[in-house]
């Protein structure tokens, strides 16, 4: 078979070409909202005989900018206590806008809310050990989180919501 000099060296020529042009560039990433608390300080850096419990909440939000720039923030809340005492509270929103192009629509939801906040996560991972350090305590190292599990429970919950609205 011949090659076909008009159509470029890997694509096919039935579309393929424009998936070749899809594109996801991060134009910025910023501290939106930072805050850390420690109300009990110093009383509450002494040390423990058993580990705080530590509450975790993760939330991801999007907003279009433009029809291909996103702002897409990821929001990360941890609050440690002993007993009934807070040790310390930090929250931290981390920013980042996208430049998305040449993705079918079907594509853009889980590239804003599995993707972008994939990118962000480790920056705003060390932002958080850093301020718990800061704080006096160990730097709190979050695990990975899965964008993707949070995204399908997400589409879940919205849907059982959407089948009682409309009973």
């Amino acid at each position: 078979m011949a090659n076909d000099e008009s159509t470029p060296a890997g694509t096919a020529g039935n579309g393929n070409a424009q998936q070749a042009r899809a594109t996801l560039n991060v134009l910025a990433q910023y501290v939106k909202d930072l805050s850390f608390e420690s109300p009990g300080a110093p009383n509450s850096l002494r040390g423990r005989d058993k580990a705080p419990n530590i509450n975790i909440n993760v939330n991801v939000g999007a907003n279009p900018l433009s029809d291909k720039e996103f702002d897409v923030n990821l929001t990360l809340n941890a609050k440690a206590s002993a007993d009934q005492d807070v040790l310390f509270n930090v929250e931290l929103v981390y920013g980042g806008v996208f430049r998305i192009e040449g993705f079918p629509q079907e594509h853009m939801l889980p590239l804003l809310f599995i993707e972008c906040p994939r990118l962000l996560f480790p920056f705003a991972r060390q932002i958080i050990a850093d301020a718990t350090r800061n704080g006096g305590f160990p730097p709190l190292m979050l695990d990975p989180i899965d964008f993707a599990q949070m995204f399908q429970q997400k589409l879940a919950e919205d849907q059982a919501a959407s089948k009682v609205n409309v009973v």
